[in-house]
């Protein structure tokens, strides 16, 4: 019995506090989002296309800063053969927002993304992190 607790104090200890940020840096999200660029029953979303639903879209949902790459992806189908696409990578860094508000922002930006282009989903990814300017 004294041995469980043990080993039940050690796990403990391996579950602790996120650890405050570096001085200069303060509490942020940090919210990754993969916008495929190949549409069923047509050419793959242009760059003049990518450059408006930013003009329109992404710009005015995130209008104090963001970071676009470009991708290249791939992923196992139904079919069990891979399929590649090429991407955009859009990053945000959200200073004092947690997941649930980032998420909430991003949310509206994917649904017109996949309304727009016909796309079943968008990876997105959030995580916790420190930024500082």
């Amino acid at each position: 019995m004294k041995a469980a607790l043990g080993v039940l104090l050690l796990l403990a200890g391996c579950a602790t506090a996120p650890q405050p940020c570096p001085v200069g840096a303060s509490p942020a999200t940090i919210a990754e989002a993969y916008f495929g660029r190949n549409v069923k029953s047509r050419a793959p979303v242009t760059e003049a296309e990518w450059a408006r639903f930013m003009a329109e879209v992404v710009t005015p949902a995130f209008p104090d800063g963001l970071t676009v790459l470009d991708g290249a992806g791939q992923w196992r189908n139904a079919a069990g053969q891979i399929s590649r696409e090429d991407s955009k990578v859009l990053l945000l860094v959200l200073p004092g927002q947690d997941q649930a508000t980032a998420s909430a922002r991003l949310t509206p930006v994917t649904a017109v993304w996949k309304a727009r282009f016909a796309q079943d989903s968008v990876l997105t990814v959030f995580r916790q992190g420190c930024a500082g300017f």
